[in-house]
C-alpha cells in the first residue's frame, strides 16, 4: 500500500511508524506539516497515498486534504480523550493506564471515528520516556492494526457518538499549571511535575534572578535545606530542596528574551554558571560511587553492579547525547568495570535511550564549537576504543531505546548487540552533515558488508530492530515492553556467562582483534575519520554548522526538502 505520513517533525515515534510500516512492505513517503499547507498538498498530489496517516501532528490537516482522502490521526490518549496535551494531563493526574486512538481525521479536533485502540500501563517516568516507550509500542501497534482494518475493507470504524465512549476535553496544559509551589509542595508532586514537563515544554521558573525552564527530575534521599535552595551539583545536574526532601534537575533552558536566538536545553550546572556573578564553586559538586548501596535513592547517570560473573554498566544521559565531560567519566567507569572479575560485561541495559553520539546541545553553547565539538570527538572515540581492545571478556551492548549515530557505532564496537524490538536505529551521520567518527569504517562494514554500510550511510533513514537485526546490526531482539527490558538482560547475560564455551569464544575474540589490527590498526581508522571531520567542523561554512543550530533550536533548518526526513528531535 502507498502511505504518505505526515508529521510536524520526524521525531522518534514517525520515524519507528515509518520503519515499521516499511518492514510490512508499505511503500512510504514523509512530509512535514511545518512546511505548511501547501507543502502538504503538494506531497498528495506527488505520492497519490491510498493512505494518509499522521503519527505526530501539532496542527490541522488541509481541508481539502482530509474531506478527499481517509487520513488517520494518531492521538497518545484513550478513546473519547481530547485535546492537545492528552499526555500531560494523564501524568499531571496519576494516571495509571492510559492509552492510543487512531481516529480518522475530520473538522472536530480528535473528534474522529475510531480505527484502532490500544492501552498501557503507565511506568513511574518521565513523559519523555514514556512516549518512546510505552506510548510508541501502543502507537504502533494500533496503527498497524488500523492500516490491516483499511486494507481489509470490511471494517466499519467506531464513531465517537457511540455511548460506550466516555468523551472528555483537556485544554492546553499552560505554564500557570505547572508552577512548582517550593514551600508548600512535597517531593513527590515536584517530581510529578517535572516529569511531565520533561522533555518540552519544561517547568517554568526562577533561579538567581532569571526565569529559566526546569527540564527532568530524579529524587535525593539524603540532601537537605530551605525550600527551593540550591544544594549542590552532580555531574552537570543540579539538586535542589522541596518541603521534605530534594530533587535533582539534570537541565535547564533560560526563558528566551526579546530579539534572542531561541535558547536550548543544556546541563544545569552550566547554565547556572552563566548566570551566576560567583564562580561555579558556590555550590559543592557532590559525585556519586558507582556502585550504589540499592537503598539508596539519589540520581547519577552512570553505574555500575555485578550478578555473579556478570558486570553491568549502566547509563542514561538527557536525550542520549554525550558530552565530552560524560563519554570521560563513561570511560572511566567502564575502565572501573574491567577492573572487577567478571567474564560478561553489559553496557547500558536500561530503557530510554542508548546514545546518539556527541552532545550537539553542548557544542552549540561552547565559545568555540569546533573545538568542543573536536574534544568530544576524540572523548567518544576513547571511549570505543576501549571497547573495541576488550579481549578478556565479552561484551553485550543492550539497547533498551533508540541509538543514532555515534550512539549506534558505540554499540557496534560490542561483541554482542542486544535489541529492544522497539527501538529504532540511525546509522548514519548525513542529516548533519557529518562523515561520522567511532570506528564506524571499521565497525560497520565488519558487521553488514561494505555495500550495505554505504547505502545506510548515504540514505540516512530509521532502521526498526527487526530490521537491524536481519541486517546483522543486532544480534539478539528482545521482545519485551520497557519497564522489563533490564530484568531480560540480566536473565539472558547470566545465561551467556554460564554457557560452557565461553572462554573458548573469548579466546578466539582475542586472535579476531591481533588478526584485524595486523591487516589495519585501529588508529589508522580512526586517523582518516577524523581528518574528514576535522575539515567539517573548521570549515565556517560547512552544512554542519547550521544544520546543528537548526537542530538543537528545533527550527527547519534552511532548504530542507518537505519530503525528506529529518533528524529525530528527541
Amino acid at each position: 500500500m502507498d502511505i504518505l505520513l505526515v508529521a510536524s517533525a520526524f521525531n522518534s515515534l514517525a520515524q519507528r511508524v515509518y520503519a515499521e510500516l516499511s518492514d510490512q512492505e508499505h511503500r512510504v513517503d514523509v512530509v512535514l506539516a511545518s512546511h505548511g499547507a501547501d507543502a502538504m498538498r503538494a506531497a498528495v498530489r506527488q505520492t497519490r497515498p491510498e493512505l494518509i496517516i499522521a503519527p505526530m501532528l501539532k496542527t490541522a490537516l488541509p481541508d481539502d486534504v482530509w474531506r478527499h482522502h481517509t487520513c488517520l490521526i494518531v492521538h497518545p490518549g484513550p478513546p473519547g480523550d481530547r485535546g492537545p496535551s492528552s499526555l500531560d494531563w494523564a501524568l499531571a493526574e496519576g494516571a495509571t493506564r492510559w492509552g492510543v486512538t487512531v481516529l480518522q481525521a475530520e473538522a472536530a479536533m480528535d473528534a474522529g471515528a475510531v480505527w484502532a485502540a490500544v492501552p498501557f500501563d503507565v511506568p513511574p517516568v518521565g513523559k519523555s520516556d514514556l512516549y518512546r516507550g510505552e506510548v510508541s509500542d501502543a502507537s504502533v501497534a494500533a496503527v498497524l492494526l488500523a492500516v490491516r482494518r483499511y486494507a481489509g475493507g470490511a471494517f466499519k470504524p467506531q464513531p465517537q457518538s457511540d455511548p460506550s465512549i466516555r468523551v472528555v476535553w483537556r485544554d492546553y496544559f499552560r505554564q500557570e499549571r505547572r508552577r512548582i509551589d517550593w514551600d508548600g509542595d512535597t517531593t513527590d508532586t515536584v517530581l510529578r511535575t517535572l516529569r511531565a514537563a520533561d522533555s518540552q515544554p519544561g517547568v517554568l521558573d526562577e533561579l538567581l534572578g532569571r526565569e529559566v525552564f526546569l527540564h527532568g527530575g530524579h529524587p535525593e534521599d539524603e540532601l537537605r535545606g530551605r525550600p527551593g535552595e540550591l544544594l549542590a551539583t552532580r555531574a552537570g545536574a543540579v539538586c535542589r530542596a522541596t518541603r521534605d526532601g530534594a530533587v535533582w534537575i539534570p537541565e535547564l533552558r533560560p526563558r528566551r528574551a526579546s530579539g534572542d536566538p531561541a535558547p536550548f536545553r543544556r546541563p544545569a550546572a552550566f547554565v547556572l554558571a552563566s548566570l551566576r556573578a560567583a564562580p561555579r564553586s558556590a555550590l559543592p559538586e557532590l559525585p556519586a560511587p558507582l556502585e550504589l548501596p540499592p537503598c539508596r535513592r539519589t540520581w547519577t547517570d552512570i553505574r555500575y553492579r555485578q550478578r555473579g560473573d556478570v558486570g553491568f554498566l549502566t547509563f542514561s544521559f538527557p536525550g542520549g547525547a554525550m558530552s565530552t565531560g560524560q563519554c570521560r567519566r563513561l570511560l572511566a567507569a567502564y575502565r572501573y568495570a574491567l577492573a572487577r572479575p567478571t567474564s560478561v560485561l553489559v553496557l547500558g541495559g536500561s530503557r530510554d535511550f542508548f546514545s546518539n553520539g556527541i552532545h550537539l546541545n553542548v557544542i552549540e553553547a561552547a565559545p568555540d564549537p569546533a573545538a568542543e565539538a573536536w574534544a568530544n570527538l576524540h572523548a567518544i572515540d576513547d571511549l570505543v576504543e576501549a571497547v573495541l581492545r576488550t579481549t578478556d571478556r565479552l561484551v553485550v551492548a543492550a539497547l533498551g531505546g533508540n541509538a543514532a549515530a555515534g550512539g549506534v557505532m558505540l554499540a557496534l564496537a560490542a561483541d554482542e548487540v542486544w535489541c529492544r524490538t522497539g527501538a529504532v536505529l540511525n546509522p548514519h551521520y548525513r542529516r548533519m552533515g557529518l562523515f561520522g567518527s567511532e570506528y564506524w569504517t571499521y565497525t560497520l562494514p565488519r558487521r553488514v558488508g561494505a555495500g550495505t554500510a554505504q547505502r545506510l550511510t548515504t540514505e540516512a533513514l530509521p532502521v526498526s530492530a527487526t530490521s537491524a537485526a536481519a541486517l546483522g546490526l543486532v544480534d539478539r531482539l528482545l521482545p519485551v515492553a520497557a519497564q522489563e527490558f533490564a530484568a531480560e538482560v540480566e536473565r539472558r547475560a547470566a545465561g551467556l556467562a554460564a554457557v560452557a564455551d565461553l572462554d573458548r569464544r573469548i579466546a578466539a575474540k582475542r586472535v579476531r582483534r591481533a588478526r584485524d589490527e595486523s591487516a589495519r590498526p585501529l588508529a589508522q581508522y580512526r586517523e582518516a575519520e577524523l581528518a574528514r571531520m576535522g575539515a567539517i567542523l573548521f570549515d565556517p561554512h560547512a552544512p554542519h554548522h547550521a544544520l546543528r543550530s537548526a537542530f538543537v533550536r528545533k527550527a527547519p533548518p534552511a532548504g530542507a526538502r518537505p519530503l525528506a526526513p529529518a533528524p529525530d528531535p528527541g
